[in-house]
């Protein structure tokens, strides 16, 4: 059985295709989700994750070259509240956040703070950099190497700038990939 053209229904443009409107939601949406996605992506990245197991006894042993030529021990601040920065020269929000930790030194370490850069940069750049801005905390120099120290404590990304809070027990406290803010420090001081 045939049956004829005019029996079937006519099939309009609207039948066949989503109207414009339909389209920009159906549009919106996939785009929506794919941002949400991203986000969510990037947010997981660029969080700290676990400190591995022994990490933090690890760090304790450990000894620096400083921008002076000396050599800088870590268990020299064993038993006091750190503030570990990781950061170099060519990372603006580093240099950024280097006065407000100097001043955060400054006025923090009276009731017992200490804080700690770790330059994963070249030598000769970061003693450039620190005679055009001196720092009163100490710096030691981690090269390549303070990329996996950081791994190590939870900076999978190997981002800079990354900071650690450890308490006096020589434990994590906090950890914070990206710049530090004046709110952070003003927290971080009540831990210490």
């Amino acid at each position: 059985m045939t049956q004829s053209a005019e029996s079937l229904d006519p099939v309009t443009p609207d039948a066949i295709a989503p109207s414009a409107a339909r389209r920009r939601l159906l549009y919106a949406g996939v785009a929506g989700a794919a941002a949400l996605g991203g986000a969510g992506l990037a947010w997981w990245k660029f969080q700290p994750h676990a400190v591995e197991p022994g990490a933090e006894q690890a760090l304790w042993g450990l000894e620096f070259d400083t921008p002076a030529g000396g050599t800088f021990a870590m268990k020299s601040l064993a038993g006091k509240p750190l503030l570990l920065n990781f950061w170099a020269t060519w990372c603006p929000p580093c240099v950024e956040e280097l006065p407000m930790l100097n001043a955060f030194y400054r006025e923090q370490s009276a009731k017992g703070w200490q804080v700690l850069g770790l330059a994963i940069d070249q030598p000769s750049a970061v003693r450039k950099f620190l005679a055009r801005i001196p720092l009163d905390f100490p710096v030691g120099l981690a090269g390549l190497g303070g990329t996996d120290l950081g791994r190590s404590l939870g900076n999978l990304t190997g981002g800079l700038p990354f900071t650690v809070v450890l308490g006096g027990e020589g434990k994590v406290l906090h950890r914070k990939m990206g710049q530090v803010t004046a709110q952070d420090l003003q927290l971080w001081a009540g831990l210490g």
